[in-house]
């Protein structure tokens, strides 16, 4: 069984923020003119970002499991909220706050079990 390093589970989470930058640049579009220089630069950085993610996440999936890695995407959204706040000066209710703390706990429950998968290499 390959024992799953740390720093990859970091370098995941640096992965989903950069990925989080991806709303902020859509957002940022949706206020634009369609079709304007703005607009159409503001896509092509999203389209970047998520050319980035994709290979990045490829290559995050060598190292960590599928399902820890795909229950990891949802500190997505607190990463989302967070720039929420920061950028767009979004202010976030109760429900929000408990919402983040729910996924962040559930993250944490699922990474933190042992793997169960057999290796019979």
């Amino acid at each position: 069984m390959k024992k799953t390093n740390t720093k990859y589970y970091i370098f995941l989470q640096l992965l989903l923020l950069f990925m989080s930058l991806g709303g902020v640049v859509s957002k940022t579009a949706a206020g634009e003119q369609v079709l304007s220089f703005k607009w159409c630069a503001l896509y092509a950085l999203l389209i970047f970002i998520l050319g980035v993610y994709a290979i990045f996440w490829q290559q995050i999936l060598k190292h960590i499991p599928l399902s820890r890695a795909y229950a990891c995407k949802a500190v997505g959204i607190v990463w989302t909220m967070l720039w929420g706040v920061i950028i767009f000066h979004e202010v976030l209710t109760a429900t929000n706050i408990i919402g983040g703390i729910m996924v962040l706990i559930g993250v944490i429950f699922v990474t933190s079990g042992k793997e169960s998968h057999d290796d019979t290499d």
